[in-house]
C-alpha cells in the first residue's frame, strides 16, 4: 500500500472523490490505496465468497460482498472480503443491497498481498474488532498460514489441518490446507 496524498482530508472529503483501481481507503486522514490482487488473491477470494454465500444466502443468514467499502468510526476501509449478517444489511426499498455500507463488517477478510504491509492490515481487522466486529481473518499464501482474530482475545496462527473459524451461525466447515487447496487449479 502507498500514500497518495500529503494533507488530510476528513472522511465526508474523501467519499466524494472518484474509486480509484485498486480501491483506495482511508485511514487516520490519510489515503492508501490498496495493491492489485493478484492470481493467487483473486483466487482465494473468489473461492472464499462462492463458498461462504453457498451456505448463507438462501436461507437469509449472512452474505460476503468482496471489494466492498466500509465507511464508519471515521474510516473508509475495503476488505477483501466483508461479511455481514443479513440482519445488519440495510436493504433498500426495494430489497436490493445498498451502494453504502456505512456500518463495520461482521467478519472481515485479508489476503495479504506480498508488497503488502502486513502491520496496516492487521491495524484494518484490529480496528474492525474495536467497533462491532466479531471474526476477523489475515490469510497469508506466501506461508500457508492465517491469523484469526476475536474480540478480547489474543490472535490465532491456524496452519495445516487446523479448523477455521466463522461466525456462529454459518454451517462451514474449512481447514487451512482446503483452503489453500483451492489455489491448485490443475494437476
Amino acid at each position: 500500500m502507498t500514500a497518495t496524498t500529503t494533507h488530510p482530508l476528513t472522511l465526508e472529503e474523501f467519499l466524494k472523490l472518484p474509486e480509484t483501481q485498486p480501491a483506495s481507503e482511508y485511514i487516520n486522514g490519510e489515503i492508501i490505496q490498496k495493491p492489485m490482487p493478484k492470481g493467487k488473491h483473486s483466487r482465494l477470494q473468489l473461492k472464499l465468497c462462492n463458498s461462504i454465500n453457498e451456505v448463507t444466502e438462501s436461507k437469509k443468514i449472512a452474505y460476503a460482498f468482496p471489494e466492498l467499502r466500509c465507511s464508519f468510526a471515521n474510516r473508509s476501509i475495503v476488505p477483501d472480503i466483508a461479511v455481514f449478517s443479513w440482519s445488519r444489511i440495510l436493504f433498500d426499498a426495494d430489497g436490493e443491497a445498498p451502494n453504502d455500507f456505512l456500518l463495520c463488517p461482521d467478519w472481515t477478510i485479508e489476503i495479504l498481498s506480498p508488497e503488502q504491509s502486513s502491520n496496516r492490515v492487521t491495524g484494518n481487522i484490529v480496528f474492525c474488532l474495536e467497533h462491532g466486529c466479531q471474526l476477523g481473518w489475515l490469510i497469508d499464501p506466501k506461508d500457508r498460514s492465517i491469523l484469526s482474530f476475536q474480540p478480547s482475545q489474543q490472535p490465532n496462527l491456524l496452519q495445516g489441518s487446523d479448523r477455521l473459524p466463522v461466525l456462529p451461525e454459518i454451517d462451514l466447515i474449512v481447514t487451512v490446507n482446503q483452503l489453500f487447496g483451492w489455489l491448485r487449479m490443475s494437476d
